[in-house]
């Protein structure tokens, strides 16, 4: 089969890991997500992997709990391991191999990040989850995510969401909203969309480096990117 991404980063919240718990991870998203990826690693594409912690803790949490922000942040890329951890696990009940990379040195349960080393992975087959963030305060995992493929050369950051695409306005909320199936990124930025946190949007403009949002909750969607189907919203230019 013909690819149109060969080397991708799959960007999912941490959020979406709950399900329709409030909290935690939910088995059936966890499997759900470890058989679309499992199903592309048999296509061929080259995936690495980032997910947020925000279903167990947001650093931006923390002063409301009388944390201090950085101590908070250091404290979200712990979540971001643990939930690093189980989809690794929910990966290799699928017999995909994996490894597991972290920006804060944990030897006993992950590599630490070395670039030539993520590389080197990718190209064997194996599936590379980055977690802890980039190891840093004040960055959030989006910008890991735009970090992290712009390091390895990454032809796309996948952005599994909610929602099928960029709009307008959240759709959620209001019915009139138009979804975008091709955007500039310097359109994003003068309409104030929430796409990915600035820092992030600017590394991937500055790089050229597309995002496609999309649906992750439909389990085609990931199968029909890779093979070049327009799906969701295509941020370029």
């Amino acid at each position: 089969m013909s690819l149109k991404y060969k080397r991708i980063l799959l960007k999912l919240s941490g959020e979406s890991l709950m399900g329709k718990q409030g909290f935690g991870i939910d088995p059936s998203m966890l499997h759900h997500y470890a058989e679309q990826i499992r199903a592309i690693r048999e296509e061929g594409v080259e995936i690495a992997v980032v997910i947020g912690g925000g279903n167990i803790f947001r650093g931006l949490q923390a002063k409301d709990a009388g944390i201090e922000r950085v101590q908070g942040d250091y404290m979200g890329m712990l979540a971001t391991v643990m939930n690093g951890m189980a989809l690794q696990s929910a990966l290799e009940q699928l017999g995909v191999y994996t490894r597991l990379v972290t920006a804060i040195k944990m030897e006993q349960i992950a590599e630490p990040y070395i670039r030539r080393k993520a590389i080197r992975h990718l190209e064997k087959g194996r599936v590379v989850i980055f977690s802890a963030g980039t190891g840093s305060p004040y960055f959030t995992t989006d910008s890991a995510a735009a970090l992290r493929a712009n390091e390895i050369s990454a032809d796309v950051i996948l952005k599994g969401t909610r929602v099928d695409g960029i709009y307008t306005a959240d759709p959620e909320k209001d019915p009139s909203a138009k979804k975008f199936d091709k955007i500039q990124f310097s359109r994003v930025i003068s309409l104030g969309l929430n796409v990915m946190d600035m820092t992030a949007f600017t590394l991937c403009q500055e790089n050229n480096l597309p995002i496609i949002v999309f649906d992750i909750n439909d389990n085609q969607n990931l199968m029909r990117i890779i093979k070049g189907e327009s799906v969701g919203t295509l941020v370029e230019g």
